[in-house]
């Protein structure tokens, strides 16, 4: 099958040429065409999730609603009214032979992602793309096909209205045969990034021809202080747990300090009421009540992102314990302490290898939107290139622009 990736590099092109007013005019009108065809995104929707087992910690990522359609059109509302990323200046000097240097933002180019049951990304990366000027090649799962194609539809239908390139803007077929082939398109996509389970991530890393920005899985951490408030701890660990449990910023391992196992049966319990199955180390489940939702941990149960209602508890003696725990474990995600120490607070934050690190609060906020930049690309996990929520700014490079007076080089 031939896959037309120099077709949307050349589309991507006509991308520079175009103003803010249109780029803003194309989103209104993909919010107003998404509202207006929400029964046909929800149907297609359904259409995927009758194919998939419900208890399925993917099940949730791939459900649509009418209050999630709205939620995602409210980001898209954010995304046009964010300033443009391009054309800023990074950096601007004058050398003394009479050259003027600009470092200036432009976008990447193409953009290849390659995502799983996750539809919302349809809409988050097309309406960053456009805005950032980068053209776009989407490789969906199986899993949500027939909700892809809808949507593309409706993305297709908002390009054409306002006469912008439809071609820059491309829905791959589902098979593993287009990932291959967006893989290794060199010298037409210029990065791609994976968004899903580790497995995923790994494998794009392993096979891609063309650069990778990894978008990782969250093994995500909290540790509770020996001078934590229990009311502030209760209501962070049982709302990064429970908010939605399928998402990577989600909690699977609460860190106790040992003078505190006192205090863990108050904290579990609202996790208890709400379904969540604990895993306790020796010393937790010690303290625990007889429930058959707790269990004795294993070592696989550290380390593991579980993406549902379960997580692991892990006693320590101290910070130091902690924060070598979280060394061992995490995947550089999203990391908290709860503590009333603010040298605790201020260690742990300086010494945690993470995109995101947090005191006293649920690292379920590790989300661009969260974080005011509209919607994201994905959560990067790595240091080159970006790191944290990836918007706006983090869909573009840079290149270097030089002006002279007919100066030549000795």
């Amino acid at each position: 099958m031939t896959y037309r990736f120099a077709e949307v590099r050349k589309a991507s092109r006509q991308l520079l040429a175009i103003s803010e007013p249109q780029i803003q005019a194309t989103l209104s009108d993909l919010v107003e065409l998404t509202m207006a065809h929400s029964a046909e995104i929800l149907a297609a929707n359904q259409q995927d999730l009758t194919a998939m087992d419900p208890a399925d910690p993917k099940y949730d990522r791939l459900l649509l609603s009418t209050e999630r359609l709205a939620a995602i059109c409210q980001e898209i509302k954010q995304v046009s009214s964010l300033p443009s990323p391009l054309h800023r200046i990074l950096e601007e000097k004058h050398l003394e032979n009479g050259l003027h240097l600009q470092k200036i933002a432009v976008p990447l180019g193409v953009v290849g992602i390659i995502y799983e049951a996750r539809p919302n990304v349809t809409f988050d990366v097309f309406s960053l793309a456009l805005k950032s000027g980068n053209g776009l090649v989407l490789k969906g799962g199986t899993d949500a096909q027939h909700s892809n194609a809808a949507i593309m539809g409706v993305i297709h239908k908002a390009l054409a209205k306002n006469k912008l390139p439809v071609k820059a803007f491309q829905l791959l077929p589902a098979g593993r045969e287009a990932a291959q082939a967006l893989m290794e398109a060199v010298g037409l996509v210029d990065v791609i990034i994976p968004r899903g389970s580790q497995g995923l991530i790994d494998f794009v890393r392993a096979h891609s021809k063309v650069p990778v920005i990894e978008t990782g899985a969250g093994i995500v951490h909290t540790y509770f202080d020996e001078s934590g408030d229990l009311e502030k701890a209760k209501a962070i660990v049982f709302n990064a747990k429970t908010r939605r449990p399928s998402v990577c910023n989600s909690l699977d391992c609460l860190i106790v300090h040992q003078s505190r196992l006192a205090d863990l049966n108050e904290m579990v319990e609202p996790l208890l009421s709400a379904g969540v199955e604990i895993f306790a180390d020796g010393e937790s489940f010690a303290h625990l009540p007889k429930n058959p939702l707790i269990q004795a941990a294993t070592p696989d149960h550290f380390g593991t992102e579980f993406l549902s209602l379960k997580m692991s508890i892990k006693t320590v003696a101290n910070l130091q314990e902690a924060l070598d725990h979280i060394s061992q474990y995490s995947s550089q995600h999203s990391e908290a302490i709860i503590s009333e120490n603010q040298e605790h607070i201020d260690t742990f934050l300086q010494q945690v290898d993470a995109a995101a690190v947090y005191a006293n609060a649920s690292t379920g906020f590790t989300d661009g939107n969260q974080f005011g930049l509209g919607a994201e690309i994905g959560i990067s996990t790595q240091k080159l290139h970006a790191r944290g929520p990836m918007a706006l700014n983090e869909l573009t490079s840079y290149k270097w622009v030089i002006r002279g007076n007919g100066q030549v080089r000795k």
